[in-house]
């Protein structure tokens, strides 16, 4: 599984993969569940490897963010996202201290902590995403 190959859907919950594309969208499988169907262009889909947290200096990839809390959770599954929003506020602190939090709301940071725990459930390799962030780096 490839974090560039991830995508939220709106209007559906969980992480899906893409699989391949057709000429009217693509193919996904849902990795909660390995149920593959199809996306259309009328879905609104996010890529991962798109959103960024607003920081006070920057924004963040995701994949940062993930990696934090994955190193925090010594890889396993975070604090639940359905904890208050004080707590969640306090945990995503600890893993990205400087985040804007006039910006960055509590349903941002429970999405954010759900897509981990559902990548951790999944066996995500979260080791994986820091040599992604490197390598386009060292590009740029």
């Amino acid at each position: 599984m490839e974090f560039n190959k991830i995508i939220a859907v709106t209007g559906k919950p969980g992480l899906y993969e893409i699989l391949s594309q057709t000429k009217t969208g693509v193919i996904v499988k849902s990795i909660v569940d390995g149920k593959r169907f199809p996306i259309t262009a009328t879905h609104n889909v996010s890529l991962l490897e798109n959103i960024a947290i607003y920081t006070y200096e920057e924004e963040v990839p995701l994949a940062r963010v993930f990696k934090n809390i994955a190193e925090k959770a010594e890889g396993k599954e975070a604090i639940s996202h359905k904890e208050s929003a004080a707590k969640l506020t306090e945990y995503f602190g600890e893993v990205l201290p400087d985040f804007d939090q006039e910006r960055v709301y509590a349903s941002n940071i429970k999405k954010v902590i759900q897509w981990y725990n559902t990548l951790a459930q999944a066996n995500f390799d979260f080791s994986t995403l820091v040599e992604a962030e490197e390598t386009t780096a060292e590009e740029a």
